[in-house]
């Protein structure tokens, strides 16, 4: 098969002639290095593979890295130049239009695993030759005088060409002899070496029982043990080492020698401490990432008795617009420099910070004092965010909001925590962002059960445990029932009856609000055609009306004025039938595209009523571009002719807004009556209906009937 230029045939051979020529001056081999590329293709498409297979396997990293050794490539400068290779050019040639962030990863665990591979691979060739050595040191002191120089001379060449330092010393700890590869390991002079005990070579991260073992051995209990051990160099630096110690005994089985095989491993240390570094910090800031986090956090819950914890969880203010305006590179200077003023703010003992991801950010502080000292951690966050930031020549104000979860640790999991400091965090943001707030455990409960209605919506729709309750609208002048306001409620299997005010906005906030407001339009709209044949006897007052509100989301939706026709085809119903409510809030400032649908539905005869008039900017002169034909009075004005007397000034406006009404040929009605004498005054100052508790409160469609009855017959 021919493959298309730069296809990825073409990639994976790039790749891997990169790779050739960086390893090939450090291997030993007899091929050319066309020829040594060719070997390495197949490994670079397994590396390839791999990073774009759907399930991660990182033993395929393994097997390359082992591979790696099979190919004579056991300089330590192979590896660390493979993986500088894999680092830079595996996600550039190989990982075609995957997510970056998912592949940087792969190839980071990648990178680890061929660096375990070729580690054991290597470990396995060296133990193998360290096999051979022992052998050979046996059979030097066992064997006849006439093969002695035949022996020694086998022996001094492994001893001198083995890759892995090897020592040799008496029971007392003094060196005998040493060989080449020991003496570059330590970078220092045979007689230097020769000059030191063994005994001498300690170093404060030994292992608890490596002297035991030591001492276990030149006793004669042992025949060997095998361990990781650090030796200092001269220059200071430590040399980390698979370090495996061997009893030599004599012809009689005494104790004679210890025998000292060193495996180098110090980049391999240094890797792994590399790589668990970038597991655990963020590539951006370097801060801790949130796995690192969560460590510390488990780590400060499972504290002891008496030890408390506190965190800040901050999430910067409007930080999307940075990215929007200026570019996520700039937000990315952003980012940078508050990390950096973050870690100015947690320097004492037992405070971290932690970038979580995006512009959320967490810092914690343990001890037994943390009510005290994790308001004053937020407190010092919050005045190093205060000075400008200067990105690409400009001066950004950086603000936060900060939820603090502070407690006992092993009272809660991690989880639970770091989602209070959350929940917290955004009733921060909500109250206007730029401060901090305390859990409140109650606050908790209430974001959560928000959550739940949330994701409970879908599918409560499509359960039927929405029901919709009617509030009747009756006529000042005659007392009789013109129709009923729709007003729609949640069973909720757990919380039972759930008014609109819990439900709403979030059916608004998840779009759902369309599918449901659509629902309730088509059940409402089949209740009037019912009403309307049940009372045909009562058209001397009109036929009933049903009113069903709008919300915002619904105004802009692109198929509403489509809806209501179908809606009212179906059930017959003529548009006089329907009046559908907006709030006034919704329609302030509404440009000429908002009002295209409602003045279309207007001209087709259903009535806009304009709800909760007077809770906004109230713009009269606005109202005679608004296709509205009912003006819903707002409880508010009329709360006072509870009472007698009325509030003069309320009278007044209420008599005003009437009057300018009834000249703009606009209906008036009124909300949230409740006596019989607020009913009078409202007829007496001109309102056309209303509704309240004073004539029924909402209701199954039963009643409405019986009180439309009531009303036809007298």
């Amino acid at each position: 098969m021919i493959a298309e230029p730069d296809g990825p045939e073409d990639r994976l051979r790039r790749f891997a002639t990169i790779w050739s020529r960086a390893v090939f001056p450090v291997t030993s081999t007899s091929s050319t290095r066309p020829e040594f590329e060719e070997q390495l293709l197949p490994l670079a498409r397994r590396l390839s593979e791999a990073l774009r297979a759907r399930a991660f396997d990182s033993d395929e990293g393994r097997t390359v890295g082992a591979a790696l050794v099979e190919a004579h490539c056991t300089d330590p400068e192979a590896l660390s130049r493979t993986l500088d290779c894999v680092d830079a050019y595996l996600v550039l040639y190989c990982g075609g239009d995957g997510d970056q962030e998912d592949l940087r990863a792969r190839c980071a665990r990648l990178q680890h695993a061929m660096a375990a591979g070729f580690a054991r691979a290597l470990r396995s060739r060296t133990l193998a030759e360290q096999e051979a050595i022992a052998q050979a040191a046996l059979k030097a002191q066992g064997v006849v005088a006439q093969a002695l120089h035949a022996s020694e001379a086998r022996f001094r060449a492994v001893f001198e060409g083995a890759a892995i330092g090897i020592g040799m010393a008496d029971l007392e700890g003094n060196i005998l002899q040493v060989n080449g590869a020991l003496l570059r390991m330590f970078g220092i002079s045979e007689q230097a070496l020769r000059s030191r005990n063994v005994m001498e070579w300690t170093h404060p991260d030994d292992a608890p029982q490596t002297w035991r073992l030591y001492e276990e051995l030149v006793r004669g209990e042992r025949e060997h043990y095998h361990l990781e051990k650090a030796f200092y160099r001269p220059d200071g630096t430590v040399l980390w080492t698979n370090l495996t110690v061997s009893l030599l005994r004599d012809a009689d089985g005494a104790p004679q020698y210890q025998l000292a095989l060193m495996e180098d491993t110090t980049e391999r240390r240094l890797l792994n401490l590399r790589l668990r570094y970038e597991a655990t910090h963020d590539a951006l800031t370097g801060l801790p990432n949130r796995t690192f986090f969560f460590e510390r956090l488990e780590k400060a819950l499972g504290a002891g008795k008496g030890q408390r914890f506190g965190l800040c969880y901050l999430d910067l203010d409007g930080f999307k617009t940075v990215n929007d305006s200026l570019g996520h590179a700039a937000g990315d200077r952003l980012l940078v420099e508050v990390a950096d003023r973050l870690q100015s703010c947690a320097t004492a003992p037992g405070e971290m910070v932690a970038r979580l991801g995006g512009d959320e950010f967490v810092a914690l502080t343990t001890g037994p004092d943390t009510q005290r000292e994790v308001d004053e951690l937020a407190a010092r966050i919050m005045n190093a965010l205060l000075a400008p930031i200067s990105v690409d020549g400009r001066e950004l104000t950086v603000r936060g909001s900060i939820g603090i979860v502070e407690g006992p640790a092993g009272e809660r999991g991690p989880a639970e925590v770091l989602r209070s400091a959350d929940i917290t965090m955004y009733r921060a943001k909500s109250a206007g962002g730029n401060r901090f707030e305390l859990a409140d455990p109650e606050a908790d409960a209430r974001a959560i059960t928000r959550h739940g209605l949330t994701t409970a919506l879908p599918t409560a729709l499509e359960r039927g445990e929405f029901f919709i309750e009617y509030q009747p609208l009756v006529h000042l002048g005659d007392g009789s029932v013109r129709g009923a306001e729709a007003l729609v409620r949640w069973l909720h299997p757990q919380h039972g009856v759930l008014g609109p005010d819990r439900f709403i906005p979030l059916a608004e906030h998840t779009g759902l609000i369309v599918p449901l407001g659509r629902w309730v339009l088509e059940q409402s709209v089949r209740q009037a055609r019912e009403w309307r044949e049940l009372h045909g006897g009562a058209e001397a007052v009109g036929p009933l009306r049903i009113n069903v509100n709008l919300s915002p989301c619904q105004l802009t939706h692109p198929g509403l004025v489509q809806d209501t026709v179908d809606i009212l085809e179906r059930t017959g119903m003529a548009p006089d039938a329907l009046c559908l409510e907006v709030t006034e809030s919704a329609l302030i400032g509404a440009d000429d595209d908002l009002l295209k649908p409602l003045r279309r539905l207007a001209e087709m005869g259903v009535d806009i009523a304009l709800d909760d008039f007077g809770t906004g900017y109230s713009n009269l002169a606005n109202l005679r571009r608004l296709p509205v034909s009912i003006l819903k009075l707002d409880r508010s004005f009329t709360q006072s002719m509870q009472q007698f007397p009325a509030d003069p000034v309320d009278l007044k406006i209420v008599e005003g807004i009437v009057s300018l009404a009834h000249s703009l040929d606009l209906a008036v009605t009124v909300e949230g009556v409740e006596t019989g004498a607020q009913a009078e005054q409202l007829r007496v100052l001109g309102c056309d209906t209303a509704q309240g508790w004073y004539y029924a409160r909402p209701g199954p469609p039963e009643r409405l009937h019986e009180l439309a009855l009531v009303d036809a017959t007298g």
